[in-house]
C-alpha cells in the first residue's frame, strides 16, 4: 500500500474550502450575536420625543435582557437582526405558523418603579395591525406603577400608593410664555433647551422654565395643566377610549384627562377584582385581550368563556408606563396597563448620540456619550 498517497488523499479531503471556511464562520457569528441578543443585551434607538429630556431623538442605547430575565422568543421561526419588517423589501421577517408560549428566564430583579423600560407596544393587541407580542413595535418609557400599586396624577404629578413620586430630572411639559410684546430670540430659547414641536406650545423642564424667567421681556412662564374632572372627547385616555367594555351604554364614564387621572389599580398576579360598571371598564381589555378569555356583556350580566360571573383573577403582573415628556407622550394614560409578556428589558445607558439638526461638527452630542439612564 502507497502510505505517502494515502496520506496525501487524507490531507486534501481535511482541507476546507475558502467558501466553506466564510459560510461556517458567518454562521457562527450570526448564531453568537443572536443569542447576545436574545438573553443578554440589544441595542436599540430612539425615534421620539416622549422621553425628552431624559433620552433624545437620536440616542442609541443598550437594553438588559439580565436585569428582568431574557424572554424566550415566542415567534421562534424569524429572519437574523430584523424585528418584524424585512429591510428594503418590507414584507415579514417572522413566520408565525409555529408560537410558543411566554416564559422568562430567572433574571437580577423585577421592575421597579422608576425604571427606563423596553416593551412591546401594547395597541397592536387588538388593533388590525395585529403582530404576535415579541414582534410588536418597541416603546421605551418610564415605569410609574407596579402590580398592586394604586397610581393617581393630580395636577400632572404622579401619586403612587397616596405618596408623591419621585419626577425624572428629564420631564418635561408643555408651558405657556408671557411676554412684554417683544418676541423671544429663538436661538436664546434652543440654547436653554426649550423643545419647539410642530403645532405645540413651547416645551421645557421646571429647571428650563425657571431660566426662561429670568429672559428681560418674559412676564410669565404657566405650565399648561388640564383642569380636573374635565375629559378631552378630542384626545381620549383610557378607559374611556375604550367604551366596549361599559356595562350601561348610557353611563358617563371618567372625567379623566392627562394631568388628572386616576385613582387606578394596577393588577397583580393572583388579585380578585369584582367586576362592576366601576371596574369592568378598567380592566375589561386586559381580561379579553392580554389573558385571552372570551368575554361578552348580556342584558347587563358579564360573560367569560361563556360562563356569568361577578370576579376575576389575574394570571399575569401588569406595569403603568409613562414618557417623561409628559404632553407628547402616547403611553398608560391611553391604552392602559402593560402586561408582564410584553417587558422586552431595562435600558442601561447611552453609547452613541446624534443629532439630525445640528451642523456637521456638531452631530454627535459628545456629553451623552457612555451616558447611564436614570
Amino acid at each position: 500500500m502507497n502510505w505517502k498517497f494515502w496520506r496525501k488523499k487524507q490531507e486534501h479531503a481535511k482541507k476546507k474550502s475558502a467558501t466553506r471556511e466564510w459560510t461556517e464562520a458567518i454562521i457562527f457569528a450570526v448564531v453568537a450575536a443572536t443569542l447576545i441578543r436574545t438573553l443578554f443585551i440589544e441595542a436599540y434607538t430612539i425615534p421620539t420625543p416622549s422621553m425628552e429630556r431624559s433620552l433624545l431623538v437620536g440616542d442609541f442605547l443598550f437594553v438588559s435582557k439580565v436585569n428582568y430575565g431574557a424572554r424566550t422568543p415566542m415567534t421562534p421561526i424569524a429572519f437574523p437582526f430584523a424585528h418584524h419588517t424585512m429591510p428594503i423589501i418590507g414584507t415579514k421577517a417572522y413566520w408565525d405558523g409555529v408560537k410558543l408560549p411566554y416564559y422568562r428566564l430567572p433574571g437580577l430583579g423585577e421592575v421597579k418603579k422608576g425604571d427606563v423600560v423596553v416593551f412591546n407596544y401594547p395597541m397592536e393587541a387588538d388593533s388590525p395591525y395585529f403582530r404576535p407580542v415579541d414582534k410588536r413595535e418597541n416603546y421605551i418609557k418610564r415605569c410609574q406603577g407596579a402590580p398592586g400599586d394604586t397610581l393617581r396624577l393630580i395636577n400632572a404629578q404622579v401619586y403612587v400608593n397616596g405618596k408623591a413620586a419621585p419626577n425624572p430630572p428629564g420631564e418635561q411639559t408643555d408651558y405657556t410664555i408671557k411676554t412684554t410684546g417683544m418676541e423671544i430670540n429663538p436661538d436664546v430659547l434652543a440654547d436653554l433647551g426649550v423643545s419647539n414641536y410642530e403645532g405645540a406650545p413651547p416645551t421645557m423642564t421646571k429647571a428650563t422654565a425657571e431660566e426662561v424667567k429670568r429672559i428681560n421681556n418674559v412676564q410669565a412662564v404657566t405650565p399648561n395643566v388640564k383642569q380636573p374632572g374635565i375629559a378631552d372627547p378630542f384626545n381620549p385616555v383610557f378607559p374611556a377610549a375604550y367604551p366596549k367594555y361599559k356595562l350601561n351604554p348610557k353611563n358617563k364614564g371618567y372625567d379623566w384627562n392627562v394631568d388628572n387621572y386616576g385613582p387606578i389599580i394596577i393588577p397583580k398576579k393572583g388579585w380578585t377584582v369584582k367586576l362592576d360598571s366601576l371596574t369592568l371598564p378598567l380592566y375589561g381589555r386586559a381580561i379579553e385581550v392580554y389573558e385571552g378569555n372570551k368575554l361578552k356583556i348580556e342584558n347587563g350580566k358579564i360573560f367569560i368563556n361563556d360562563k356569568e360571573t361577578t370576579a376575576y383573577t389575574f394570571k399575569m403582573n401588569y406595569y403603568w408606563m409613562m414618557g417623561d415628556n409628559r404632553h407628547d407622550s402616547l403611553d398608560s394614560r391611553y391604552w392602559g396597563f402593560v402586561p408582564e409578556d410584553h417587558i422586552v428589558g431595562k435600558a442601561l445607558f447611552v453609547w452613541m448620540s446624534w443629532d439630525d439638526n445640528a451642523s456637521f461638527f456638531h452631530k454627535i452630542r459628545w456629553s451623552r456619550l457612555f451616558m447611564g439612564i436614570h
